[in-house]
């Protein structure tokens, strides 16, 4: 049976570009894997990898002259109809290299879109896709109805009023208003659900990290959840919560939020259009910052996140830093300079450091736990029906006297709470 070739349109040749301002040798190099491991992400054939090392940038195409003409021969040699570059280009810059070079172009924000587009599942995140995608098209249509601009007078001359470019636009624009309506209604629905969480008990945990790190592993790990894991760029893209299950019945009040990985120059429309879904982020009570602590970039890709981070204002709100992949054979990063915020080493695919991670999460959100068998009285019954409102029975049985005698663990914060409740000093332990 003969072979079938890759359909032309997904073979392309993908263009590196290395300015002599740029950051040292081996991030250069772990910037390159990273764009390599995109194009394969997307779909993308890689049919050559074109190398442009120049000391400026051109206004007109970004590529220098000289580099134009080699990857123009190229393209045309290998006959490309795409071409993606490293970098983001401008309007003019992508309309002049598709017409010098007879393909089409590509840019970092455009593929990544492109990413983001195959991936929503959700509503939301379908929404949100689309809006990004508009806004980027917004400022790159193309005269392609040419034909149809027949403005001046004159019978048989006389056109349809505007061109059909100034109705791609005005189209677009609708769409666009159309989209942040919608998103608005989901995101003002997130923050009723917000409201209603915040007068429960439920406290939520973000998990946060560079793509690629282990959040959907370590979600899965700590929920018991069976959500798909990859081993790629942006495997997830539409944020799932789900309840923790943990042994302990008094801390499954904690919701854990899974979260699209952030990547190095992340488009700024792109943080702009999944606002909606970072926001769970602003409500967090907690953030879990997951590292691959393999990874030979660690401080540059930690560097990226607290700066996504920083730009949509959650720094204040209290970090764990989980150190992931400990069981890979390549020495490991174990700790870390920073000292601002607890670190813990785990594996989600080992379990080691788990439990660890577990008390962690519950001594920040609820304090110091306390566990023992307590004496209820009759006049102990609100006190008692708070308690497993709370989840904090975990056993409970009856005394020759008819009096229930509980298993409680209870957080400091729980604790707190039931101090002002009538008859709560005549509480005693179970001798």
């Amino acid at each position: 049976m003969e072979k079938t070739s890759t359909p032309i349109d997904l073979r392309s040749i993908i263009v590196s570009i290395n300015l002599h301002r740029s950051p040292p040798k081996n991030l250069d190099d772990f910037k390159s894997n990273e764009f390599i491991e995109l194009i394969r992400s997307s779909g993308l054939k890689i049919e050559d990898h074109f190398f442009s090392n120049q000391n400026s940038i051109s206004v007109s195409h970004f590529l220098t002259k000289g580099k134009m003409e080699e990857l123009k021969t190229l393209v045309t040699e290998k006959n490309i109809k795409l071409v993606v570059l490293d970098c983001e280009l401008s309007p003019s810059q992508e309309r002049n290299l598709e017409k010098s070079l007879h393909a089409r172009v590509l840019d970092r924000t455009g593929l990544i879109l492109d990413i983001f587009a195959s991936r929503a599942e959700s509503d939301i995140g379908k929404l949100q896709v689309e809006l990004a995608q508009l806004s980027f098209l917004s400022t790159r249509l193309v005269r392609g109805w040419s034909h149809l601009e027949r403005q001046k007078g004159g019978i048989g001359l006389r056109g349809p009023g505007e061109t059909q470019l100034e109705t791609d636009r005005r189209l677009i624009n609708d769409r666009i208003k159309q989209l942040k309506k919608r998103l608005n209604k989901q995101h003002n629905q997130k923050n009723l659900n917000r409201y209603s969480r915040k007068k429960g008990s439920n406290k939520l945990v973000g998990l946060v990290g560079y793509t690629n790190a282990g959040k959907t592993s370590l979600f899965n790990v700590l929920t018991k959840s069976s959500l798909d894991v990859a081993d790629k760029l942006f495997a997830t893209l539409d944020t799932t919560t789900r309840k923790a299950n943990f042994k302990s019945k008094a801390f499954n009040t904690i919701l854990f939020s899974d979260t699209v990985g952030f990547i190095s120059n992340l488009p700024t429309n792109l943080i702009e259009s999944f606002k909606a879904t970072l926001d769970d982020l602003t409500s967090a009570d907690l953030l879990i910052h997951v590292i691959d602590a393999a990874d030979l970039n660690i401080d540059f890709k930690i560097h990226q996140v607290d700066s996504i981070l920083d730009d949509l204002g959650v720094t204040e709100i209290p970090q764990i830093r989980a150190l992931n992949k400990i069981d890979l054979p390549n020495e490991p990063c174990t700790q870390l300079n920073n000292n601002l915020y607890p670190q813990l080493k785990i594996s989600t695919k080992s379990g080691e450091g788990i439990d660890k991670l577990k008390k962690e999460i519950s001594e920040t959100l609820f304090g110091e736990v306390m566990a023992g068998w307590v004496h209820f009285l009759p006049i102990h019954a609100a006190i008692r029906s708070k308690l497993f409102d709370s989840g904090c029975v975990i056993e409970e049985k009856i005394d020759e006297n008819g009096c229930y005698q509980s298993f409680i663990e209870i957080s400091q914060n729980m604790f707190k709470q039931l101090e002002d409740l009538e008859n709560f000093k005549d509480l005693k332990p179970v001798s």
